[in-house]
């Protein structure tokens, strides 16, 4: 298939460029830099120059591929409202070009907000919908478009690491850096869903040939890791202390990134593992910190 893929030069999405070149899918990669460009090159991939705010482009690209994966966000965590509005302009703008026609439509989303005081499960549903809420309501907008649109969702973990990572876990080590200890918010207790980066890429590839529309795929392969857990990886590898910081003392310990921390995001995949025959074998995150991944 000839595949149209945002944030095809990101975290996520050049790991999931590879894997769809390897399984003989033609990729066009969204690039809105020279940069980003020429990286997409080097792997093998078309370019298309573009970006979420040019709605044509995305548009164009939608209508002349035979499957669009949209994995792009602006990530704007200094104006949330201005992430929500771009992905939400963008997902309007797939599924309009896409109803009708059966091309898959995946595109991704999260597990945060899904289930409370358990782990949660591929059939639950979010209940973010509307512009102004998280994401701008696009899981469910998607969603919601089926049958005329073969939606599918991936629920990718909240840390999605890995060698190189500059997400989540990186702003923890980062703060840690910074304030001269590594912390956790209360009793740490919280967990944490996790995926290797290699690992998320091939489930999006497994997930655009063997998901159904309608599905929601959980892109886990650590149901949970603790917080508290963690931040004392963090400690050791930076040799700093370990302490508990009180929720009132989050935002100033952390930053944006208190918003996050406090949450438990646990998250089960075992359908997902079932219906794509994926088996995550990439470093587990406690690996990953034990190998000084992030405090290097």
């Amino acid at each position: 298939m000839r595949v149209f893929v945002t944030g095809a030069s990101g975290w996520i999405g050049s790991a999931a460029v590879d894997e769809l070149l390897a399984r003989g899918h033609e990729v066009v990669g969204a690039a809105r830099s020279d940069a980003s460009a020429a990286r997409l090159e080097r792997q093998g991939a078309t370019v298309r120059r573009t970006d979420l705010d040019d709605l044509d482009g995305l548009r164009a690209g939608a209508l002349e591929a035979d499957a669009v994966i949209h994995l792009a966000n602006k990530h704007d965590w200094s104006n949330p409202a201005e992430s929500a509005r771009a992905e939400r302009a963008a997902v309007e703008t797939f599924t309009a070009a896409l109803a009708g026609s059966g091309k898959p439509f995946l595109l991704a989303a999260g597990v945060a907000g899904l289930a409370q005081g358990r782990p949660s499960t591929e059939a639950d549903r979010t209940d973010a919908r509307g512009p102004q809420a998280p994401r701008g309501g696009t899981e469910n907008l998607a969603l919601d478009a089926v049958p005329q649109v073969a939606s599918v969702s991936l629920r990718f973990a909240p840390t999605v690491h890995g060698e190189g990572d500059h997400g989540f876990i990186a702003e923890i080590a980062r703060a840690a850096r910074e304030r001269g200890f590594a912390g956790y918010i209360g009793d740490g207790t919280n967990e944490w869903a996790a995926v290797h980066r290699s690992d998320a890429g091939r489930a999006v590839a497994l997930g655009l040939d063997g998901a159904p529309a309608g599905t929601a795929l959980h892109v886990v392969a650590e149901r949970g890791v603790s917080t508290r857990s963690i931040a004392e990886a963090i400690g050791r590898g930076l040799g700093v202390p370990v302490r508990s910081v009180a929720a009132e003392d989050a935002e100033r310990a952390f930053g944006w990134i208190s918003r996050f921390w406090g949450l438990d995001m646990r998250a089960e995949s075992a359908d997902t593992h079932r219906l794509l025959g994926w088996t995550p074998t990439g470093p587990t995150l406690r690996d990953d910190l034990e190998a000084g991944r992030y405090t290097r």
